[in-house]
């Protein structure tokens, strides 16, 4: 991996490979709404364009948070699913929604409110495990685990 990092505080670091405005949506996506073809982030509310697109899951799978795989039964079509660095972002991505939910709704008022989003404000611990737990279910379900 060509990263350059501009200081050696963890945070920095973590901003230096993961701040900017596509990474963390495309790893919500491929946890919450299961997306892991490059068709269902180009369908996406969120709108990435395919260069963009493109260039992020490049940089996905350059830090080791995501791998791509040939679909089993049509070779071109790749599929994209976390690794277990990528899932460990769990945590952070609660925390985001938690911390958006408290402190930008103003800001967004068509915020959708959710029993999701009331669980990770009630019990965090255990909708994080049970996030985790339902994605790493899918990938033993399917033919394409690691």
């Amino acid at each position: 991996m060509n990263q350059e990092f501009r200081c050696d505080c963890p945070i920095t670091t973590a901003v230096d490979v993961l701040g900017d405005k596509w990474l963390l949506i495309i790893i919500k996506q491929m946890i919450i709404q299961e997306m892991e073809t490059f068709k269902d982030f180009i369908e996406s509310d969120e709108a990435i364009s395919t260069s963009i697109l493109t260039l992020k899951l490049k940089c996905l799978e350059q830090n080791g948070l995501i791998e791509r795989k040939n679909h089993p039964t049509n070779k071109k079509t790749k599929l994209y699913h976390l690794t277990d660095k990528g899932l460990s972002l769990i945590p952070a991505i609660v925390e985001l929604a938690i911390w958006s939910d408290q402190n930008l709704r103003e800001f967004n008022p068509i915020m959708r409110q959710s029993d999701e989003l009331e669980l990770m404000k009630t019990n965090k611990a255990e909708f994080i495990e049970r996030l985790k737990k339902n994605y790493k279910e899918k990938l033993a379900t399917t033919m394409y685990m690691r």
